[in-house]
C-alpha cells in the first residue's frame, strides 16, 4: 500500500482523526511544478512491466457489498421468472411477439449481472505475461515437399 504524506492525511480526513483544515495547513507548503506532475501521472502508466509482474487497477473490489448481491439475487429472480413463463408460453402456444418479449427481457437481465459482474465483482488484476515471436521461422528439416 502507499504509505506517502497525501494519501496518510486523505485517510485520516476520511476517519475523522484529521480535521480538514489541519489537513490543509500540512499541505500548505507543498508545491508541483507540470513536470514533476506529468511525471508522476506517467509513472506506472507508461513504464514497461518486467514480465510475472501483476499489476492491480483497483485497492480492492467491492464484490460483497449487501447492493451487489442484492442485484445479484434480483436479477436471478427476474432470470429465472422471464425464461420460465418464456417456457410455459411455449408449452401453451403462446405468439412469436409474447415469446421474443420473454427472450429480450432474459437477455437483457443476463446482460445487466454480467456488467455487475464485470464492473463491481471481477478484480481489475492484469498478470504480465511474456511475450513470444509471433513469425514462426521455417525450418527444412520440417518441411517436406510431397510430389504428386
Amino acid at each position: 500500500m502507499m504509505d506517502d504524506t497525501i494519501t496518510t492525511l486523505l485517510r485520516g480526513v476520511a476517519d475523522g482523526s484529521i480535521s480538514v483544515d489541519d489537513a490543509r495547513t500540512a499541505l500548505e507548503g507543498a508545491e508541483l511544478t507540470e513536470e514533476e506532475m506529468s511525471s508522476a501521472i506517467d509513472h506506472g502508466v507508461f513504464n514497461i512491466a518486467e514480465p510475472g509482474t501483476i499489476v492491480s487497477a483497483s485497492l480492492a473490489p467491492s464484490g460483497a457489498s449487501y447492493l451487489t448481491m442484492f442485484f445479484l439475487a434480483w436479477g436471478l429472480f427476474w432470470i429465472c421468472y422471464w425464461s420460465f413463463s418464456m417456457i410455459y408460453g411455449l408449452a401453451n402456444g403462446w405468439d412469436q411477439q409474447q415469446l421474443s418479449f420473454h427472450l429480450a427481457m432474459t437477455m437483457t437481465t443476463l446482460i445487466m449481472i454480467g456488467i455487475i459482474y464485470l464492473k463491481y465483482i471481477l478484480p481489475d488484476t492484469i498478470i504480465v505475461k511474456h511475450a513470444q515471436n509471433k513469425f514462426i521461422p521455417e525450418h527444412q528439416k520440417d518441411w517436406r515437399e510431397y510430389k504428386w
